[in-house]
């Protein structure tokens, strides 16, 4: 089996609730949608997030269990300390709550957003080599 990874599915409670922050208060523009279904988004090369609302869900995957912080994060990298501050005041305008970015002891800086179901993004600007291949 190759090294990869080609989806990111995260399961929903109210995929309307959903749409309007990633659509309405980012600004992303939507790959494919199916109303009450599912959205998913292109995010990297050959790389989509997707949104999938928990009936639907449910029905293929079995029974999804929420509650608390769910235990991995998403990560959007920046180019500098000052895109990280600018993309947390989109995700706050957005709704989501926020932790102030700082600077980080492996020499970057970052913040953190929830999302509405909970799934936390970092913001960073990582200023060593491997973030090379991920900034904008």
């Amino acid at each position: 089996m190759e090294q990869r990874l080609n989806f990111v599915t995260l399961v929903v409670a109210d995929l309307a609730t959903t749409r309007s922050f990633y659509v309405d208060g980012l600004g992303w523009e939507p790959a494919l949608e199916a109303p009450g279904e599912v959205l998913m988004f292109h995010v990297a090369d050959k790389v989509v997030l997707s949104l999938w609302a928990r009936e639907h869900a449910e029905r293929e995957i079995g029974p999804v269990t929420r509650g608390g912080t769910p235990p991995f994060t998403l990560a959007y990298n920046c180019a500098d300390p000052a895109a990280v501050d600018a993309a947390l005041d989109d995700a706050r305008a957005a709704g989501a709550q926020v932790s102030r970015a700082q600077a980080r002891e492996w020499g970057g800086y970052s913040g953190y957003f929830a999302d509405p179901d909970g799934f936390r993004w970092e913001v960073a600007h990582n200023p060593h080599p491997v973030g090379e291949v991920t900034l904008p």
